[in-house]
């Protein structure tokens, strides 16, 4: 009894199931049947068994059985394998069929890896929350610790429900995903803590484990409870955990004053009741397949996935939501004594000026706001608009060059002066491409700006100078131009601005400077995945914006020399940077009676950095995404296009109904993977700037503010436009 999907062989043997390729066992379970249960004692004990009976029928296979504990609770089972369109699936129903001294279970489909124990030697990939071995994640991240039982993480931390592990040296990879978006809330009413009983939790966990043959239970402050286990352990496993866990992960901080000095854990566990006639139902996508490569492979697993989990895209009208994001910058921008620019952050629903601060870059987006304010006023004929974007642009050049060619990054006006902070070269960037792209757009309109140039060329004779040999630059520097943080793996984000600095002025220098930083970015970002330290206000840890920057900068490379080199660089950066993007949706509950998402889903926010939350940031890359499909015919990039540059507007009260001041207001931030939203509820200006530059240059390129309006030109057209440093200056 056995199905076939390409070379891959499942079958049932012996009570058991087994995958082969080519006669070779790859992956096993020998006790299917496996329960975690929650005694009296309130600790987990786990025990399985193997099926009693299996049957092959209409192309399914099905097995059975039933598996009691000590305790006298029983539980029936009945899988379901089946092939669909790119693999396996199993459909469990676990069953209480008696009722002993327990207070909770849960149940667990597992595949032992018949190659290797070790975890050393996989690469593993949950999207947002594990790539490779984690060796970029921050010391407290799952995976940074191999010597760790269990790695199960509650699949809503995931872009995508999907956990894979590619073995490094035979290139075969098996992953496990969770094969619809049916999560239903769970009980608001109950407080997620280390051990509890949710009846309504649906939310399974992904991952892997190696567990030893004793019980694994820690005490509130990390104390680790341990008991002999009868069951036996046959190897590393992949595992998917319903209802879901938590654990084993490392906790930042000890409780003071106790005598227990050992490494300190946390694992969360989540239950169900252990009630005659309560029933268990879910189900698993199982996908094998041989890769190269770990690039690859998440490549294809993110894009198998991808394509039966995406949400439904959101009905948006992209102009009408961008004219708000413009009325938004009009509003709010004002002169603040002797500048000109936006509030830092603004509370939610109705902008409560909370702090005015102006960043050049990164989450304030000065000059990038100003640069979209200038163009808005000319072509809608808004002198207001018009008058306040040269009042920021200017504001900028004329105040905040240093001597040693860094501009500063962040102005109070409370002050009347400049704030202490690094140089950031992401923030660097974001400021210095605005105003290069303002001087280009009103030298074409025969309005010469000499000054807006030397602002940026002594900016790009600075890079040039401090270029390091291997054609990296810093993380920051200090205002002098030494050196304030030494990481590498921001480089990737000047790369464009310097390109385009050379396209303005000529100047080889700059051409050589980014086609050298781009050779550092195409072995450490790309080929090594050292996307890192993106985000300026976290640490040097893997995160999104970094990808979102090496993507820049590749396709800058690419359009400047038609190279396929750069190409190679700027599609791998992509898929690695989309994976962060959560695809798929569950709901969620937010505390306030005024949030988008109360009408909408979570589809299309994007996790900021490994684990963490998320926010709207890919909006940034709709018309990247769009224009990489025009240059490879990848279909795939078309759909991501057209779902970022509209459901990332999910969380902005796009028509006014959600009740905030402005239709087309947004919040920064939040979590929500516990279905219970935490944020600090409020605007700062990026949120906005994301959502509006790209439709800008949608628009500026393609004429249109739709991505399928685009789609209505022909082929010709759109290869003569996509060309964008034919006309660039």
């Amino acid at each position: 009894m056995e199905l076939q999907y390409n070379n891959y062989q499942l079958a049932c043997s012996n009570g058991g199931i087994e995958v082969r390729k080519g006669g070779k066992l790859l992956y096993f379970n020998r006790r299917p049947l496996f329960v975690t249960v929650k005694t009296m004692f309130a600790v987990s004990e786990f025990y399985d068994a193997p099926y009693e009976k299996a049957e092959f029928t209409d192309g399914r296979l099905t097995a059975r059985g039933t598996l009691r504990v000590p305790s006298g609770s029983a539980f029936t089972f009945t899988d379901i394998y089946e092939t669909d369109a790119a693999g396996f699936k199993v459909s469990r129903c676990v069953r209480v069929l008696e009722a002993g001294d327990d207070l909770g279970f849960s149940s667990k489909f597992s595949l032992v890896l018949a190659e290797s124990d070790n975890p050393r030697d996989y690469q593993c990939f949950a999207p947002g929350f594990w790539y490779r071995q984690n060796e970029f994640a921050p010391a407290e991240m799952m995976g940074k610790d191999l010597d760790c039982e269990y790695f199960w993480m509650l699949e809503t931390r995931c872009a995508l429900p999907l956990f894979s592990m590619h073995h490094t040296g035979s290139g075969e990879m098996v992953s496990l995903s969770r094969y619809a978006a049916d999560v239903g809330m769970r009980s608001l009413d109950i407080e997620q803590s280390e051990n509890n009983v949710d009846p309504r939790f649906s939310i399974g966990s992904l991952g892997m484990s190696r567990p030893d043959s004793r019980t694994l239970n820690y005490m509130y402050y990390g104390f680790a409870v341990r008991k002999d286990n009868p069951t036996p352990i046959d190897g590393l496993s992949i595992d998917y955990v319903y209802p879901g866990c938590d654990g084993q992960t490392p906790l930042k901080k000890n409780y003071g004053g106790l005598d227990y000095h050992n490494k300190v854990m946390s694992f969360r566990r989540i239950n169900h009741p252990v009630e005659p006639g309560f029933e268990q139902n879910y189900s698993v996508s199982i996908n094998f397949g041989r890769h190269e490569s770990f690039q690859e492979m998440m490549r294809d697993i993110w894009r198998i996935t991808y394509s039966r989990l995406r949400d439904g895209l959101f009905c948006v009208d992209n102009e009408r939501h961008f004219r708000n994001c413009m009325n938004i910058f009009i509003k709010y921008t004002r002169k603040y004594g002797d500048s000109y620019g936006l509030p830092f952050a603004c509370q939610l629903p109705d902008m409560d000026i909370s702090s005015v601060s102006l960043q050049f870059g990164f989450v304030g987006q000065q000059p990038g706001i100003g640069n979209l304010l200038l163009r808005y006023g000319d072509r809608e004929n808004m002198p207001e608009a018009r008058e306040k974007g040269i009042g920021i642009l200017e504001f900028w050049v004329k105040n905040s060059m240093t001597q040693s060619g860094l501009p500063q990054m962040c102005y109070n006006p409370s002050l009347q002066g400049f704030e202490p902070y690094p140089h950031y070269v992401r923030m660097l960037a974001d400021g210095m491409e605005a105003i290069l792209d303002a001087y280009v757009y009103l030298h074409k309109r025969k309005e010469e700006k000499q000054d807006w140039l030397e602002f940026c060329i002594k900016t790009g004779d600075w890079l040039v100078r401090v270029q390091n040999e291997d054609g990296s630059f810093y993380r920051a520097y200090n205002t002098d131009g030494s050196i304030r943080m030494d990481s590498k793996s921001n480089t990737p984000s000047v790369i464009r601005f310097l390109v385009q600095l050379y396209l303005v002025t000529g100047n080889e220098t700059y051409k050589c400077a980014a086609l050298k930083a781009g050779d550092w970015s195409f072995t450490n970002a790309y080929l090594n995945m050292e996307y890192r330290g993106g985000t300026c206000d976290n640490t040097d840890i893997q995160d999104k914006e970094a990808g979102i920057y090496a993507l820049f900068g590749f396709l800058a490379l690419y359009d400047l020399t038609q190279d396929p080199h750069w190409l190679e660089g700027a599609t791998g950066a992509a898929d690695y940077t989309e994976t962060w993007t959560y695809a798929w949706s569950f709901p969620v509950h937010t505390p306030w009676p005024k949030h988008p998402f109360n009408q909408y889903s979570i589809s299309g926010q994007s996790i900021i950095t490994i684990g963490g939350g998320a926010d709207v940031y890919m909006a940034a890359c709709s018309y990247i995404y769009y224009r990489l499909y025009l240059l490879t015919g990848d279909a795939h990039y078309l759909d991501f296009a057209q779902f970022i540059h509209k459901n990332t507007r999910q969380s902005n009260d796009i028509d006014g109904t959600s009740g905030y001041i402005m239709p087309g207001l947004g919040h920064e931030s939040g979590n929500f993977s516990s279905q219970k939203l935490g944020s600090q509820y409020h605007w700062l200006p990026w949120c906005t700037f994301v959502e509006a530059d790209p439709s800008e240059k949608l628009f500026e390129t393609f004429g249109v503010y739709e991505i399928e309006d685009a789609q209505k030109l022909g082929r010709e057209e759109l290869e003569k436009r996509n060309r964008i440093y034919d006309s660039y200056f």
